[in-house]
């Protein structure tokens, strides 16, 4: 049984062999021989949302190591990991804008009634699964942070 997306990506990686693209391919193998360790590792298979956190820790494994190789030096490295991060960033659905984040952000703050630091958790999980694959949730969690710091009129 496959999803939409990971069937997706073995069309592309069909069509990357057929174009002889040895870069595209590599990072697709990756991402496909990702999806199936995490599938036989949870012994189930992965929805759309599943592919898309996968896909998510890849990017920000690259982001990682793109530092590395820039604190080393090694800018043609460097270079390549973000060619990586654009490859797999064309399967994650289109990421909101930040005046969208901030009116879920809003929102989230009204539904859970958080007020304080305490609430941060309350207003993440709300926040968690209306974000998912569309905004970096390290960045969101920063402004949760921001907004439940600040004192309101």
């Amino acid at each position: 049984m496959s999803t939409d997306l990971k069937s997706r990506v073995a069309e592309d990686t069909k069509s990357a062999m057929r174009a002889h693209d040895k870069a595209g391919l590599s990072v697709l193998r990756l991402l496909s021989a990702e999806v199936r360790q995490r599938e036989i590792d949870g012994a189930t298979a992965l929805d759309d949302a599943g592919v898309v956190s996968v896909i998510q820790k890849m990017i920000k494994q690259r982001r990682d190591s793109i530092a590395q190789y820039e604190a080393g030096h090694r800018p043609e490295l460097a270079a390549a990991e973000a060619a990586e991060i654009e490859r797999l960033s064309a399967y994650l659905p289109k990421q909101l804008t930040p005046e969208e984040v901030n009116a879920l952000i809003a929102e989230a703050l009204q539904s859970t009634g958080a007020t304080d630091a305490r609430g941060i958790g309350k207003v993440m999980g709300w926040l968690k699964p209306k974000l998912a694959g569309r905004a970096d949730l390290g960045v969101v969690s920063k402004q949760v942070r921001e907004h439940l710091a600040s004192p309101r009129d």
